[in-house]
């Protein structure tokens, strides 16, 4: 690391020294850690001493959970009194973070002060600091845990997903609904309404202050591999005032073919003229002009990988992660590097690369061992080269990440779910397209993709700079690479929608109308209309006075706003007649008529004897006049509200017709039984689960049957999955039960669709034959023949299975519950058990 000079040496130490002053729990923080802050995180960590919430939009790898760290170093300062103290919760999108976050943490703060709860797996779950994801904290905010009793801090990392189309209301819903005395850190990626996100955390939370940096604290250098040169994306030299696309790769792509290979000699032969020749051959030059050369490869439009790994190992650019959009794809570039012999590691690097790899999969069978392809698999990664992706098991994906962050595996191929979140730092990352299958098509990436892919590249404390190298292929605009490495930030829009089971939990703890304004402060309401957010808080706020001037008013006699109510309509009707002296004789008479009327009531009613009656009066008036206030503010609501409470409206109606809510004859929702079994049912197939319950049509399955019907609700099929047919399905109750649950869900489908709302996705069998001999004790290379999928994806499918097998256990009744019970245990089990933590 370049050592800083005196002049910054000592504004260092002076802004130390205001720092001691002002925030000393900061200062003594910062001081204990590896790497000098840098200010956007001294900013969050500032503002969360000064008592606010805080969200913090920075680059990957600049540092943001140093933010969320210290909100846990708070909440921990104080020792824990007879079991009680100030908790942090930390949350995740994914189980794999939070494994190793949880993991982390207990590093810091001993096994005993860490827990972790991911869905399938309960560790310490009472600890004063617990990890979990993200769905975790919703279901207990729903059931009031009280494990909530205490919670100070909530870090929510990687906050931006809250616009995923499937999960991203769980973030809204944690954020609207955690209790108003938590802090909260939201900690997201650089997006370019990180200030609306700010604003609309800071109406629904309170007091939040937004910390944005685009700065990467290691500089990343970008490159475009052609043939064997790496030539600078950009022509920084010197005099350039901004930055421009390399006049060198706009003219390879204007001439293509032999020009560029003279002119690329050309420059070679004049570079080896320069004295400082020989140092630029071991890494990338800024300047534009002098490419790196690959020794002895073959002058062809595109490297093979091998070579490619074997270039940048020479220019010291290893370890490298290169994107490659394919599971099958990562597979085979590992193959392809292992055909050609390339060896990255020295003997001792072997022999500890083989230590751990044992140490850590110990546990699992030799059958399955051989079953998973482990031998090639260890080969491969003494080599020191791996592939990383979603069918891999959840335990070698593990160690791969381990031996990465270890500097022994040096280069990785993976998929982009390798870059959201987990902390695999490399010094190069590496490109081959800048294209991917999105399920229907190929498209293009996106410049929010690119960066998240290339911010993986520079390691902090490790790396000057870190290097992010796009392979030249047949048609690159090196103007549109420009533009996606130019545009860092992408826009964070919510995906916020009801769904039943939070409405019935919203239905339950707040009463409808009531939900109806939570639902109003949601962050896509916020987007579409952003004073409706600001009223409906307003109204919130002004509803818990109006309560304290109920209660204030509050006559031993009788019904005081009953009495304040005739008082009130006498006044006005006296105003009315002192001023309309125009009016004919019988209306003035009438107006008397009522008048006397309303004294004679006033006089007779019960408060009109209290002693406390004008006291009470006065708070009357007071309550009058706010609920007046109310009422415009609610109307101003009604004429503003958007889509998503009349979503909810028509997610409440679906629900009323299925009798799981009733309406009173005072206009108030309750919930009916149904509606409390509905409350702990999470999922997509929220309702379909609830009302295959109350039928009972799997009252009669087994448990291996039970396995694979929830299997087939959770189970999301490829495209060009056509599922095994009737004949291919389990034998005996399953083939009936699942008949029926597809007939409700058509009935369902029907149902909502006249409602106007979308319907879901019909179910799918195609997993259900091997899972069902998983549960009942099938061996491993059977069922991931059966199931003709990578060993990853059936622990996946496996896992969310187990979690609505969990559910089911604990919401339906005898006999479904103890053979979700015996259908849990029997699925987890194996590689599934080994997945778990």
């Amino acid at each position: 690391m370049i050592e800083p000079g005196p002049a910054e040496r000592y504004a260092r130490a002076r802004e130390s020294v205001e720092l001691d002053r002002s925030h000393p729990i900061t200062a003594s923080f910062a001081a204990a850690q590896r790497f000098t802050l840098d200010p956007f995180q001294l900013a969050g960590c500032r503002a969360l001493e000064s008592g606010r919430s805080v969200l913090v939009a920075a680059p990957t790898g600049a540092g943001k959970t140093i933010v969320g760290e210290f909100a846990i170093h708070l909440a921990m300062r104080e020792p824990s009194v007879n079991g009680h103290g100030d908790k942090a919760f930390y949350t995740t999108p994914m189980k794999a973070l939070s494994n190793q976050k949880f993991r982390e943490l207990q590093e810091v703060y001993g096994a005993d002060q860490v827990g972790l709860l991911t869905g399938d797996t309960n560790i310490n779950g009472n600890a004063r600091v617990v990890v979990m994801t993200t769905e975790v904290l919703r279901n207990m905010l729903y059931a009031n845990s009280p494990a909530l009793r205490g919670l100070r801090y909530v870090v929510m990392d990687e906050v931006h997903y809250l616009a995923d189309r499937f999960r991203g209301a769980v973030w809204e819903e944690v954020i609207i609904h955690l209790a108003p005395s938590v802090r909260l850190v939201s900690l997201s990626a650089t997006v370019s309404n990180a200030e609306e996100f700010g604003d609309w955390l800071d109406t629904v939370r309170g007091d939040t202050e937004v910390i944005v940096s685009e700065t990467r604290p290691v500089p990343l250098e970008q490159h475009v591999l052609v043939r064997g040169d790496l030539l600078p994306l950009f022509d920084d030299r010197a005099g350039v005032a901004t930055a421009q696309v390399n006049q060198e790769l706009m003219r390879i792509r204007s001439v293509k073919g032999s020009n560029y290979e003279n002119n690329r000699r050309a420059q070679a032969s004049s570079s080896a003229r320069n004295a400082g020749y020989e140092a630029s051959r071991h890494r990338p030059h800024k300047g534009g002009r002098r490419p790196v050369r690959s020794a002895n490869v073959q002058r062809i439009e595109r490297l093979d990988r091998p070579d490619v790994v074997e270039l940048l190992s020479r220019a010291n650019l290893l370890p490298a992660i290169f994107f490659i959009f394919s599971r099958v794809g990562c597979d085979a570039a590992v193959q392809q590097v292992r055909r050609a012999g390339v060896r990255l590691t020295s003997h001792e690097e072997r022999l500890e690369i083989r230590e751990i790899v044992e140490e850590r999969t110990r546990t699992l069978h030799d059958e399955d061992l051989a079953v998973l392809g482990y031998w090639e698999w260890l080969d491969n990664l003494e080599r020191g080269v791996a592939s990383h992706h979603a069918g891999l098991l959840p335990a070698f994906k593990e160690v791969v990440e381990e031996l990465f962050r270890r500097k022994l595996v040096k280069v990785v191929f993976a998929t982009e779910t390798l870059a959201l979140g987990i902390n695999m730092p490399a010094r190069t990352v590496v490109l081959e397209k800048l294209e991917k299958f999105n399920g229907e098509a190929r498209v293009a990436i996106t410049s929010g993709e690119y960066t998240q892919l290339t911010g993986r590249a520079g390691r902090r404390g490790i790396d000057v700079e870190g290097h992010a190298v796009v392979q030249w292929t047949e048609g690159l605009d090196p103007q549109a690479v420009a533009a996606l490495a130019s545009r860092r930030t992408y826009p964070l829009n919510s995906s916020f929608r009801p769904t039943y089971n939070m409405a019935v939990n919203l239905i339950d703890q707040f009463g409808r109308a009531k939900a109806r304004e939570i639902l109003e402060s949601s962050f896509a309401q916020f987007q579409a209309d952003r004073a409706v957010v600001g009223l409906a808080r307003q109204v919130r706020e002004q509803e818990e006075s109006l309560a304290g001037y109920a209660t204030a008013m509050t006559c031993d006699k009788g019904d005081f706003a009953e009495y304040a109510a005739i008082r009130r309509e006498l006044s006005d009707l006296e105003k009315i007649n002192r001023r309309d002296v125009s009016a004919s004789h019988r209306t003035r008479d009438e107006r008397q008529r009522q008048i006397a009327g309303l004294r004679k009531r006033m006089q007779r009613h019960s408060c009109n004897q209290c002693p406390d009656r004008e006291h009470h009066a006065r708070w009357a008036e007071r309550y009058y006049k706010l609920k007046r206030t109310i009422d415009k503010m609610r109307q101003q609501i009604d004429t503003r509200t958007g889509t998503v409470a009349r979503i909810f409206d028509r997610v409440v109606d679906v629900l009323a017709e299925l009798d799981y809510v009733r309406s009173a004859d005072d206009g108030t929702t309750a919930l009916t039984p149904a509606g409390r079994t509905m409350r702990r049912i999470y999922g997509e197939r929220d309702l379909l689960v609830a009302e295959s319950l109350r039928r009972g049509i799997w009252k009669d399955l087994d448990a291996a049957s039970l396995a694979a019907l929830a299997c087939s609700l959770v189970y999301e099929p490829r495209r060009d999955d056509a599922g095994p047919g009737e004949r291919g399905l389990p034998r005996g109750a399953f083939r009936p039960a699942f008949a029926a649950t597809i007939e409700l869900w058509q009935a369902l489908d029907d149902l909502e669709r006249e409602h106007r709302l979308p319907g879901s996705e019909p179910i799918s069998s195609g997993l259900a034959p091997a899972m069902h001999s998983w549960a009942r004790g099938a061996m491993l290379d059977r069922v991931l023949v059966e199931a003709d999928m990578a060993a990853g994806d059936f622990v996946r499918w496996a896992k969310q299975t187990i979690d609505l097998l969990d559910q089911l256990s604990l919401v339906a009744d005898q006999p479904i519950a103890s053979t979700a019970r015996k259908a849990l245990d029997a699925v987890r089990r194996g590689i599934v058990a080994y997945s778990t933590v």
